[in-house]
């Protein structure tokens, strides 16, 4: 593996004990990860999960008329493809690369055996979850009591978590599919925070230049996110 692609990037592999580490470390395989790549599909048992590195993957639901909205994001704190350990098998979501990227991924038999070992992999992946699950009722909550310029401060801040700067390059489009409102709406919000000095905006980039001040516009629902994840999934994750 490249020394470029470090896997301890991802928090859960960092934190994976040392005889777990010996033994996953010449099974993961380095991964591209381009801008709007399908990763998993709805309805389709995974092949593989994926630890993004530098990468950020959105979990979207897709109605039948092709209208879509993000439910999660996973960056380097998590594992794209908790629908396999959990016994599912499958998941009516799909995952999407919202942010180019590197990462390395697992093949499915793998994990399962590991999981299915009941020992501290389980209980990493099971905490994880439950940091993942709390994600996805929040946003369902914000997204429907919040305002879009609200939404926009919690998905920014999400997304800066799971990056390293304070840049995100991103198509109106995409954000628009992501939240599941009009490109215009998009404009509008990104343009209301470019006023207020919170961020700088121009097509397919956006700068956080006030962090502190994207918090204080947030609702509710980033905090939230923010403290569940420190608390079942610290920097060290000690187990």
């Amino acid at each position: 593996m490249s020394i470029a692609l470090d896997p301890k990037k991802n928090h859960l592999l960092a934190a994976l004990p040392e005889a777990e580490w010996q033994r996953w470390r010449p099974q993961l395989e380095p991964v591209e990860m381009p801008l709007g790549e399908v990763l998993s599909e709805s309805d389709r048992i995974l092949d593989h999960v994926y630890f993004p590195l530098t990468a950020i993957v959105s979990l979207l639901y897709v109605m039948e008329d092709g209208a879509s909205a993000e439910i999660a994001v996973v960056g380097n704190e998590g594992i794209v493809g908790v629908s396999l350990f959990m016994g599912g098998e499958t998941t009516p979501s799909r995952a999407v690369v919202q942010s180019a990227g590197v990462g390395v991924r697992l093949k499915a038999q793998m994990m399962m055996d590991e999981f299915n070992r009941a020992g501290p992999v389980m209980h990493l992946l099971l905490r994880y979850t439950q940091m993942l699950i709390t994600q996805m009722v929040q946003t369902a909550a914000c997204n429907r009591h919040h305002s879009l310029d609200q939404q926009l401060c919690r998905w920014l801040l999400l997304s800066l978590d799971r990056l390293e700067g304070s840049d995100l390059v991103m198509t109106q489009e995409l954000i628009a599919n992501l939240l599941g409102v009009p490109r215009e709406s998009v404009t509008e919000a990104a343009l209301t925070l470019q006023e207020a000095g919170l961020i700088r905006y121009s097509q397919g980039h956006i700068t956080v230049l006030d962090r502190p001040g994207l918090e204080q516009r947030s609702c509710e629902c980033y905090a939230v996110v923010k403290k569940e994840c420190d608390r079942l999934l610290p920097n060290r994750f000690a187990i």
